[in-house]
């Protein structure tokens, strides 16, 4: 009997049935945790998910709008973005910054790690803070249409609260920074 800790299924095959610059999608056949046969579709992300949260010493914070295409909706974000397995998490972040707000970051801190739909997927989430901020000139992608909002922190938890923002990586983040905030682990 395996342990609550161990894989209870039993992978038979794997073969993959799409593959572009960004993911890898594979069928498994597998025996499920029964002993039964079964598939189990598995999405592989060829990038970390990176997230990062500016502020700067009077509070305020920058969030991303965009169009995001498979949910057909208008989404306000943190900056994020991928950045390629094997490359520093913190240069994926820095330039995902740079890319979205035009912006560089003195310091950065992970404050967040997370599995995205990982009922599917092993999407891996890191989530920074960044502080001592100096401003550029923005560098979308040519597949992005970006808006950038300046506004209090506090009015980004707000809009969590509210339900406006909902993208995962941006209500952990923001949310993981209030309690932050409320413990006093940081200040601004």
């Amino acid at each position: 009997m395996k342990s609550e800790e161990q894989n209870p299924w039993t992978k038979l095959s794997q073969e993959v049935k799409y593959d572009n610059p960004w993911i890898q999608v594979s069928e498994h056949q597998v025996l499920n945790p029964a002993g039964n046969p079964g598939i189990y579709g598995v999405v592989q992300f060829k990038n970390l998910a990176i997230g990062i949260i500016p502020i700067d010493e009077n509070g305020y914070t920058w969030l991303v709008g965009q169009y995001r295409y498979p949910l057909d909706i208008y989404s306000w974000e943190i900056p994020e973005g991928g950045s390629p397995l094997g490359i520093d998490p913190i240069e994926g972040a820095r330039r995902e910054l740079l890319e979205e707000t035009g912006m560089a970051a003195q310091e950065l801190q992970l404050i967040q790690t997370m599995h995205l739909s990982n009922s599917v997927s092993d999407e891996y989430a890191l989530i920074y803070l960044a502080t001592g901020l100096s401003h550029g000139e923005a560098q979308p992608e040519e597949t992005e249409q970006l808006r950038i909002k300046h506004l209090p922190f506090q009015e980004a938890y707000e809009m969590v609260c509210r339900g406006e923002i909902t993208d995962s990586m941006s209500v952990a983040g923001i949310l993981r920074t209030q309690l932050m905030l409320n413990s006093g682990e940081i200040t601004f």
